[in-house]
């Protein structure tokens, strides 16, 4: 499972969560960091990513193109890496599931 970490939240979480999610990568990291959401969007379909992000413009554009890729919507408001950390790991059965089903296009997680 690879998780496309949007801008919005820490490169750092790359790393620490490399346990559970390997392969995974940060815009930062990918030199996207200032990319419109439209080639962040084409970038994960190509390279079959899950968008994790705390913005809603995702779901806007989840609506207007489909799926894939499929989209983890952070919904914490101000916290820390350490707390989205917990909520990704803490939530990692459900996580796996929605990428296994083939309806769900989005999972809010708070």
């Amino acid at each position: 499972m690879k998780l496309l970490f949007d801008h919005n939240l820490s490169p750092r979480l790359v790393e620490r969560l490399v346990d559970l999610y390997p392969n995974s990568n940060h815009l930062y990291l990918m030199g996207l960091d200032q990319a419109s959401d439209q080639v962040i969007w084409e970038t994960a379909k190509l390279q079959d990513y899950l968008i994790v992000t705390k913005d809603s413009d995702f779901n806007e554009l989840l609506i207007l193109k489909g799926f894939p890729p499929k989209i983890i919507w952070i919904r914490l408001g101000n916290c820390t890496t350490k707390a989205i950390e917990s909520l990704l790991r803490d939530n990692y059965e459900i996580i796996l599931t929605f990428l296994q089903n083939n309806v769900m296009r989005i999972i809010a997680l708070s």
